[in-house]
């Protein structure tokens, strides 16, 4: 059962620090949200994982450029395996903080747009992951996209191209818990053009390649499901063990009253991060 694990692609939460602290915000982070992991701790753990055909990791929070050791880690595993980044860009507002990530050179950063019904933080989103690439880092979009909102996000969409931040550097994120879109919803968004999402978008199931570890050491099959194991240690080994005794469990990534194939969801599993192209 354990050697039927393989996973390529590993997200890690190293804070629930989050000063924007959105509501729906799936951990729970928030301006003074804790750290358990320790700077040393990732790069060794991300350094056995790459060791054992671990190919990518991202890294979140919360914000993780709230995290002080961000950068010391993306720069110790520089060419050990592709490193990305997701932040709500709230600090790329500060020269020093993209002065730092430039030298600590992670390949690829993601921006989200929460609300793109707000303007302001659309055109925000937009200027950063332009300056990101004028400082020779791929910028890229998460574009969330909730049920009530469909209209704003397609404008949103549109900006993204009209700035040249076309389908292969955006992501839409269907909202979780509530006010969540069907995959024909997000397709629309997309304008009936290609473009990716997460697997969970079509059928909720675990992704056979990908796993979440959060802030507390736990790891799950995704961000969102409540089923989660803890970690007996920052190993490889700890983490294929610890999937391999996890069940599955629907995030509740829908409304109240709505039934649970909806929009091609079923309630059987729960959801994978891994992307998806539409």
């Amino acid at each position: 059962m354990v050697a039927a694990v393989n996973i390529e692609r590993v997200s890690i939460e190293l804070t629930q620090r989050c000063k924007k602290a959105c509501w729906f915000c799936y951990s729970g982070s928030h301006a003074n949200g804790g750290v358990e992991f320790r700077p040393e701790e990732v790069t060794a753990f991300v350094r056995d994982l790459a060791a054992h055909g671990v190919r990518a990791v991202s890294f979140g929070g919360g914000e993780p450029l709230e995290y002080a050791g961000v950068f010391d880690i993306l720069r110790d595993l520089k060419g050990v395996l592709f490193r990305s980044l997701t932040t709500n860009g709230l600090p790329l507002r500060n020269d020093d903080v993209v002065a730092a990530l430039a030298a600590a050179a992670p390949d690829k950063v993601h921006v989200s747009i929460h609300f793109p019904e707000r303007e302001s933080e659309v055109r925000r989103v937009i200027a950063q992951v332009a300056t990101l690439q004028a400082r020779g880092i791929r910028g890229g979009v998460n574009l969330l996209v909730r049920r009530s909102n469909l209209a704003a996000a397609r404008a949103a969409l549109v900006r993204l191209d009209d700035a040249g931040i076309g389908p292969d550097r955006r992501v839409l994120l269907p909202m979780r818990g509530q006010d969540t879109p069907r995959a024909a919803d997000v397709a629309q968004v997309a304008g009936g053009n290609p473009f990716q999402s997460m697997t969970c978008l079509m059928a909720c199931g675990k992704s056979p390649r990908f796993c979440a570890v959060a802030r507390d050491k736990t790891v799950a099959w995704c961000s969102y499901t409540r089923e989660r194991r803890r970690l007996e240690s920052l190993t490889h080994a700890a983490l294929v063990t610890a999937l391999a005794q996890l069940g599955v469990t629907f995030c509740g990534g829908i409304d109240d009253g709505d039934s649970p194939d909806r929009g091609g969801l079923s309630g059987r599993a729960q959801h994978g991060r891994d992307l998806v192209r539409g």
